[in-house]
Order: C-alpha cells, then sequence, then structure tokens
C-alpha cells in the first residue's frame, strides 16, 4: 500500500467483490503457501473478480503468490491445489540446494517490456520456494503472446508476465527499493493508458 501512495495514488485495502471488481487497478499479493492463499480467494470469489476485470481490460499485478495462483495450479508437499487458471501451467517446488531462494536477483527481460521500462537490468528482491517453470501458451491471432520474463536459481523460472492488462511478478516490488517501486509506477501509468 506504502509504495502506490509513495507514487502518487489512493489505494484502499479490501476484499470487497464490488470494490475489488471496480478498481482502477487491482493487485493481488500472496504470503504463504499456495493452499491457503487460494482458500483465502475463493472465499471472496476471487476468481469472478479477475475473469470479470481481465474481460473488461482493467489491470491487475500479482505478486510472489499472487502471480503463482494466476496459474492452472500449484503443487506443494504432494498436495496439488487448482489455480485462478488464467495461465495454463503449474507452479513446482525450486530444485535448488537452499530454499528458500532469498535475496536480489537480475532478471532477463523480455524486448517490448514496458512493466521494465527504464530498470531493464536492475535487480529485484526473491523471497520463494516455489514458482512456476515454464508458461503452457496456445492461443491464436489475433491475441497478443504474453511477455515472459525469466531469472535463475539453480534453474531458470518465471519471474514476471505481463499479459495485456494481467502483470505479474514472482519477486516483491514493494522490497526492491527504487528499481522496485519504478515498477509499481510503471503498472500505475498504464493504468491510464
Amino acid at each position: 500500500m506504502r509504495a502506490v501512495e509513495q507514487s502518487g495514488y489512493n489505494v484502499e485495502l479490501s476484499n470487497d467483490f464490488k470494490t475489488c471488481l471496480q478498481a482502477d487497478g487491482l493487485i493481488v499479493p500472496g504470503v504463504g503457501a499456495y493452499a491457503s492463499c487460494m482458500e483465502g480467494l475463493n472465499k471472496v470469489r476471487a476468481d469472478e473478480i479477475v475473469d470479470k476485470r481481465l474481460v473488461s481490460n482493467k489491470s491487475i499485478l500479482g505478486i510472489c503468490v499472487g502471480m503463482q495462483v494466476m496459474f492452472s495450479e500449484g503443487e506443494e508437499h504432494s498436495i496439488t491445489t487448482p489455480g485462478l487458471a488464467q495461465w495454463r501451467g503449474a507452479v513446482t517446488q525450486l530444485t535448488a540446494k537452499i530454499l528458500p531462494h532469498m535475496g536480489f536477483n537480475s532478471v532477463t527481460v523480455s524486448a517490448g517490456s514496458k512493466m521494465f521500462s527504464d530498470i531493464e537490468t536492475e535487480q529485484f528482491y526473491f523471497l520463494h520456494s516455489f514458482a512456476a517453470k515454464e508458461l503452457d501458451f496456445e492461443r491464436a491471432e489475433p491475441f497478443i503472446k504474453p511477455l515472459v520474463h525469466k531469472s535463475n536459481y539453480y534453474e531458470d523460472f518465471i519471474a514476471a508476465i505481463e499479459d495485456g492488462p494481467l502483470w505479474a511478478t514472482q519477486f516483491h516490488p514493494e522490497k526492491s527499493g527504487p528499481a522496485g517501486l519504478k515498477l509499481i509506477e510503471n503498472w500505475l501509468k498504464q493504468l491510464n493508458d
């Protein structure tokens, strides 16, 4: 909330269906386990909110587990939980020697990114043990293929995605200093486009 306020925008913390549906922009944060995050989202009918917002071309920013739940499913501790299914694919545990992946890391930014405008070479703060490794994408023309940005921690994983009005980051922009604030500003800027 403070990161958005610091950019000069009004922000409201809410799980009210109508408020979330009508907001200019919606941030879906997530901390902790995929299954418990989905349990909370299901209680507030987040699947409907996300679907209706995207059909209306209304912006959403998913952060950390808020990105992960946009995938079809998440697998943690041998339990598979259905997600919001905006993207086909699974969130699984990283095959790293040390977990969680914690600290600043670079992102390989795809060409044409609005999300990373003016911060293409910066590092961002990660704190996670699970991630999506691939985006199983099948969309025919005239739909534009999402921009997928990757990072590496013992293996490649998806660090961020730009897909029309749906943006998401595995890292925490709000904990990433000036670069993260610039990313949030980039997202806020496109609310009025």
